[in-house]
């Protein structure tokens, strides 16, 4: 990679493997007839990456695209921080903001109001930021009749609709956005979507994970197809989206 380019990019993926140790246990049957074997579990290597390279310009929106299980949330939790590649190198530059599980640190004992300020937080505003920005988020996810109720009270779609608002309304420079694009009924789609052409149009860098394909030709400058781990195709989103459904017209 060039050094001008590598200066414009806000994203880079470098030779990146990732590999779990799967647990593989005992049956039944093994267990009856050799009781007095070895009775830890094993453990296999499982490779959910390998030889990945890709560059995320500033501003750029990138889909990522694949069967279940191909890699892409993998790839995702690697440029959010959440995990750490086995071998590569990846660099994220700019405040983060991942939209992987909507609410996933929302606690049901306290009000939607501080589970806002806190996850707004977490996602890396100051607590001054975070309350200036709260009657804007509690706005966008129509909960101003509920803010103040204990989350356990809350629908699915009420605890999506907040963990989304605080995602989007961080600001942030990156946006990680991994299949949390259907969050509540149309009309509330409808406003999330115009919002992440909003996000788009001021400049911030997205990288959507999805198979609402519709949303990716929508959404997205750049598409990546994932296949078991690699990168089986990359370019305009309708030629990589054509080539994906016609993959799996043939499985």
């Amino acid at each position: 990679m060039s050094a001008a380019h590598s200066q414009t990019a806000a994203i880079v993926v470098e030779d990146v493997d990732k590999t779990f140790r799967l647990t593989t246990r005992r049956d039944i049957k093994s267990a009856v007839l050799h009781p007095f074997r070895n009775r830890q579990s094993a453990s296999e290597p499982f490779s959910a990456l390998s030889g990945v390279s890709l560059t995320v310009a500033r501003g750029e929106s990138l889909g990522v695209i694949g069967a279940n299980g191909s890699g892409k949330s993998t790839l995702l939790r690697l440029m959010a921080g959440i995990s750490r590649p086995t071998r590569g190198r990846v660099e994220v530059r700019g405040r983060v903001s991942a939209l992987l599980e909507l609410g996933a640190g929302f606690h049901d004992q306290i009000s939607g109001r501080d589970n806002a300020v806190i996850n707004a937080v977490l996602l890396g505003l100051s607590l001054r930021e975070a309350n200036e920005r709260l009657d804007e988020m509690i706005a966008f996810a129509e909960l101003e009749q509920f803010i103040d109720e204990p989350m356990r009270t809350y629908s699915y779609g009420m605890y999506l609709r907040l963990g989304f608002s605080v995602a989007v309304h961080v600001r942030a420079e990156v946006l990680l956005i991994d299949e949390v694009l259907a969050v509540g009924d149309a009309e509330f789609q409808a406003k999330c979507f115009a919002h992440i052409e909003r996000l788009r149009r001021d400049g911030a860098t997205i990288v959507i994970v999805s198979h609402d394909l519709a949303a990716i030709e929508r959404f997205t400058d750049r598409v990546v197809l994932l296949d078991g781990g690699r990168i089986l195709a990359e370019g305009e989103p309708a030629d990589v989206v054509a080539r994906y459904r016609a993959q799996a017209t043939t499985l």
